[in-house]
């Protein structure tokens, strides 16, 4: 780039309002998540039922995430929003108009290939079912595929928006496709349909019916979550016009797009292993990995991905204007802020994951059919993925810096790196993990260790067969393979902007505040051993919170500046005496 434009040192702008916009969208979007999980795990607990949506809605759902909201963000943004800054409105809107009409073409293309060849992908991807979860999960695959190809297209709706700092609606507008879930779901389990449990090997008729029901709901919300954003798009590009011509702007996309869907690729593929091989553990691993995840992403999602997503159209236009050494101190200044900010809300939840999960998942789902064996088993999963979540969550600013000055090549190579060792690690984990049940007197070895098959067919789709660990074996695979990708993410930046800290340089006061959090929750768990769970979890986790703050406040980083991205305030305390001589001897 030549010297042309401001100064990018000098024009540094301050993105913590869009990542505060951004965390604010998410929050509000999974906060909505949750609840629909919750309203889930009430009705069918984890069963053969919710074995089979989740399955379902796996396999299709790498079509979002292939053509979706991060490839997006990753290979449009940064071209979009460099001709924005240049001022070359109209070459931008051609190139959004053109993106727009090939993910149209490919997105249905892919739609009628997941309706069309639904139990072929069933059979593929979740090979372990049989008899009535395969027939189901054929059905809801059918079903909930053209709902996804919608959301393709929201999140091209996301990258305009974003690229206009437009942050709020695009993060908040998945809360009404969670709505009308949570809506669908309560209306028709109250009204029409009576006997759902899906417990056990079978599943009744009422609970088939209900299932449908919430996959055709999820239709219904993406066309929601498409349609709220559309006016304001519109306003943004009024001229918009759909076309197939494909021009230098529109081919560096293209371009950028390719390895990133390479490397989101290789990621979905990665979770859809994850679903086949979970397929071949007891009933319910399926289930349990699901409500794990989603208390996994919760994190990295309000806090990773609002900073990485509000700092990418910013790195973009820095990486557009301005001399080498300019661009390179922009960026080492975003790093830092950005992940100091990562740092102190992550590090404690991640702790508190493995420390005192199963307050927060009994408090979340324990109820209906969802049992306390339940609530460990997915404790398990959540503990075990805690381990890497702080390095997943650092990852996505580490990605957003090297797409930002236009590096799409490195991302993949480490998200090759990390799905070949979470899937190895995983793999091997889960065999043995799986040899573990959840009895009603506690932890019960139920099988041989070390392990080297798996758990034979006709006990794990026995109707008595208690729940078991083998999903916590995958989720630590992940773990794993999070920490090798953080580490090849940041020798490569280093090589780009040179060395940094991933803590943001506030390593010390983060994990000293961290641990007085996690010891409150141990605390609580011993003087409220008689409470019942929901309180017990709300109580830890208040306790846990006001434990940080006030810790955290000690050591001289309070919220203000976490959510301002500055670090610890290091300048010494002043003495009593030093006070009255600064103050005149008053």
């Amino acid at each position: 780039m030549t010297g042309e434009g401001p100064s990018t040192a000098s024009r540094l702008p301050d993105s913590s309002r869009g990542s505060l916009l951004v965390a604010a969208g998410i929050a509000l979007s999974r906060v909505a998540g949750l609840i629909r999980e919750i309203t889930i795990a009430a009705f069918f607990g984890n069963s053969v039922a919710t074995d089979a949506f989740s399955a379902a809605f796996r396999i299709p759902n790498i079509l979002q995430n292939l053509l979706g909201e991060g490839v997006l963000s990753a290979s449009f943004i940064p071209s979009y929003t460099g001709l924005l800054a240049r001022g070359r409105t109209k070459e931008a809107g051609k190139v959004a108009g053109t993106i727009l009409s090939l993910l149209i073409l490919v997105t249905a293309a892919l739609v009628l290939v997941g309706v069309f060849a639904a139990d072929t992908l069933a059979g593929i991807f979740a090979p372990g079912f049989t008899g009535a979860r395969r027939e189901l999960t054929t059905t809801l695959i059918r079903v909930v595929t053209p709902g996804i190809g919608l959301l393709v297209l929201s999140a091209w709706c996301l990258g305009i928006l974003n690229s206009h700092r437009r942050f709020f609606l695009s993060y908040v507008a998945p809360v009404l496709w969670n709505l009308a879930q949570i809506v669908g779901l309560l209306v028709a389990g109250v009204f029409a349909f009576t006997e759902i449990e899906g417990a056990g090997t079978v599943v009744t008729s009422d609970a088939r019916g209900l299932i449908i029901v919430l996959a055709w709901a999820t239709v219904a919300g993406a066309v929601l979550q498409l349609a709220v954003q559309i006016p304001t798009v519109a306003k943004l590009e009024p001229d918009l016009e759909l076309s197939l011509h494909i021009d230098r702007e529109s081919g560096t996309v293209l371009k950028r797009f390719l390895p990133v869907v390479g490397a989101r690729g290789v990621v979905q593929l990665s979770a859809l292993l994850d679903t086949l091989l979970a397929s071949f553990l007891v009933v319910g691993a399926v289930s349990a990995l699901r409500y794990g995840q989603v208390l996994y992403i919760l994190p990295i999602s309000v806090f990773g991905m609002s900073i990485a997503a509000s700092e990418l159209p910013e790195l973009s236009s820095d990486a557009a204007v301005g001399k080498r050494d300019e661009r390179v101190s922009a960026i080492r200044v975003r790093l830092r802020t950005g992940l100091a900010r990562i740092s102190y809300f992550v590090v404690p939840t991640a702790l508190v994951y493995v420390v005192a999960g199963d307050l927060i998942v009994g408090t979340l789902l324990q109820r209906g059919e969802f049992e306390r064996s339940d609530t460990v088993q997915v404790w398990s999963i959540i503990g075990a993925y805690g381990i890497g979540l702080v390095a997943a969550t650092w990852a996505r600013l580490l990605q957003s810096a090297l797409y930002g000055i236009g590096d799409t090549t490195s991302p993949a190579r480490a998200s090759l790196a990390r799905v070949g060792t979470s899937l190895v690690a995983g793999a091997i984990l889960m065999v043995q993990f799986d040899q573990i049940g959840l009895g009603p007197e506690g932890l019960t070895v139920v099988g041989d260790l070390p392990a080297f098959s798996l758990v034979p067919a006709e006990v794990r789709e026995a109707a008595d067969t208690i729940p078991r660990l083998g999903a916590m074996g995958l989720a630590l695979g992940v773990s794993v393979g999070s920490w090798v990708e953080l580490r090849l993410l940041r020798d490569r930046l280093t090589r780009v902007v040179g060395r940094f800290d991933v803590v943001g340089g506030v390593r010390d006061n983060v994990l000293q505040a961290a641990f007085l959090a996690a010891g409150t929750t141990v605390v609580v768990r011993l003087i409220t051993e008689q409470v019942p769970v929901f309180a017990r979890g709300v109580l830890a986790v208040a306790a846990a919170t006001i434990t940080y703050l006030l810790a955290s406040k000690s050591l001289g980083f309070p919220l203000a500046r976490a959510l301002n991205g500055r670090g610890p305030d290091r300048r010494p305390a002043r003495t009593a005496s030093a006070r009255r001589s600064n103050d005149g001897g008053r």
